[in-house]
């Protein structure tokens, strides 16, 4: 499998079923930015709750290939095989990447165990093979990387922005980035401490 990052922003992901493994792609494709249609004849009371809402479309009805207009992702995930099979063949004869829930050894894509700490995310993905094991993973990277992460990947960015405009500092801005993200970073961080935060950046940028 080939690890990447998709932007999902105005594009168009189909899931088919309305059951709790359903429910568990739409909530990560949201997350991401992305549009969802929804086609079962019933759903969830989240994903309920998201169709009236209209946070997500919801064809309430039995699959059929014309569903899969627009799709830029597809997801089957139903608990019937002759159904899954079929949104399978019709993605595939359409030229769109699919994933089979349970059947991994069909899929163009596996999604992977994912923590998302603002901006960062982290991911686990065993291809397919484990998801049990990339699920013990993920809940150890959730102990591991609290809020803090959120907040540094939140500080970084800002100070890359500054950096890259500042014609003194945009040619090293790799180490500077080196001296000022270590492990004390990320615990002054974690406990609040802004005075010692901003006392290293000037330290390290030489500037206030």
């Amino acid at each position: 499998m080939y690890p990447v990052c998709l932007d999902l922003s105005r594009r168009l992901s189909v899931v088919v079923g309305g059951g709790a493994v359903a429910e568990r792609k739409v909530q990560g494709l949201l997350a991401a930015g992305g549009q969802v249609r929804v086609v079962s004849p019933a759903m969830t009371s989240g994903l309920l709750a998201l169709a009236e809402s209209h946070t997500v479309e919801w064809r309430q009805k039995e699959y059929s290939a014309a569903d899969l207009a627009g799709a830029f992702l597809v997801f089957a995930a139903t608990n019937r095989p002759a159904v899954q099979r079929a949104v399978c063949r019709d993605a595939r004869a359409a030229g769109l990447l699919i994933n089979v829930a349970d059947s991994p050894e069909v899929c163009d894509f596996q999604v992977p165990a994912t923590i998302r700490r603002g901006d960062l995310s982290l991911s686990v993905a065993t291809n397919g093979k484990s998801p049990a094991v990339a699920a013990m993973v993920r809940k150890r990277l959730e102990r591991e990387f609290g809020a803090e992460y959120a907040l540094l990947t939140r500080l970084a960015s800002t100070l890359r922005e500054q950096l890259l405009a500042d014609e003194e500092h945009c040619t090293d801005i790799k180490t500077l980035f080196q001296k000022i993200l270590h492990d004390d970073m990320v615990d002054w961080l974690r406990e609040q401490r802004w005075d010692r935060v901003q006392q290293h950046l000037e330290s390290v940028l030489g500037q206030p």
